[in-house]
């Protein structure tokens, strides 16, 4: 499908694509249908080769490593987008991990540890990174912030548990940074999504029946698709969505509307 080029001179780091069928892979190739200039991070050699690819599809000037925990990597990152682009214009934030350990055993015995990293990677750092974000989005004249929730925020889903409290957090950043950045023209926005089949999706026990859920319960009876999600992303960064902010938008087939 052709674009418009509404985009056309506008500027995206992506954070972080895990594979072809990543929900971040999905916006950045809506925004790049649409003009857009791209940067990608990954985690890792193994996440590399399967994002390094991707991003030169995509004419990406800067593939950088990206390990949120680590400030020094954070610094090194938006210096080459900065020397790059000099400005930036979107962020799209799609990070969430816990230990495999404390989505498959019982919340109450989440440990500390495990708690912590949870709540560090998935929420902390949407942040951490807007805060290097913002004075490249200042020389933009503005941007638009997107990160990616789910439904366990809200209520409780089977097998989420220290999720759910990570999204929560995550989606209570959203509010507090539309609130602060508003002024200076900086937009921060939530999709939360219904399941869809990812590389982080695979580590929560039970999956399968959450799709299945979805499928019989939601109001379309089905669930969403990759494209949906994406195109959600691009309406939300786009100056389609410029009068949206601190919102959690939900891409779910409808299923958050129901009572049961």
């Amino acid at each position: 499908m052709n674009g418009s080029g509404k985009l056309k001179g506008k500027k995206a780091l992506i954070v972080a694509v895990a594979n072809e069928r990543s929900i971040a892979w999905g916006i950045a190739q809506a925004l790049h249908r649409e003009g857009c200039e791209l940067a990608f991070t990954y985690l890792g050699e193994a996440l590399e080769r399967r994002v390094r690819p991707l991003a030169e599809s995509v004419g990406a000037k800067v593939i950088a490593p990206c390990d949120v925990r680590d400030e020094s990597q954070v610094e090194a990152l938006f210096h080459a987008v900065g020397d790059a682009y000099g400005s930036l214009d979107f962020l799209v934030h799609s990070i969430a991990y816990a230990e495999r350990s404390d989505l498959e055993g019982s919340f109450v015995a989440t440990s500390k540890n495990g708690f912590l990293t949870a709540l560090e990677v998935s929420a902390y750092s949407l942040v951490s990174l807007t805060r290097k974000a913002l004075p490249l989005m200042e020389k933009a004249g503005g941007g638009s912030i997107v990160t990616l929730s789910y439904y366990g925020a809200e209520k409780v889903v089977p097998n989420y548990n220290v999720m759910g409290v990570a999204k929560a957090a995550l989606e209570c950043c959203v509010r507090y940074l539309a609130w602060e950045l508003g002024p200076k023209n900086i937009r921060v926005n939530a999709i939360s999504a219904g399941p869809v089949r990812t590389l982080a999706a695979a580590g929560i026990r039970g999956f399968k029946t959450m799709m299945q859920t979805v499928q019989e319960r939601a109001p379309l009876k089905r669930n969403v698709t990759l494209d949906e999600i994406s195109d959600t992303g691009l309406f939300l960064l786009s100056p389609s969505g410029g009068g949206i902010t601190g919102e959690t938008l939900y891409v779910d087939s409808g299923y958050n509307i129901l009572g049961m």
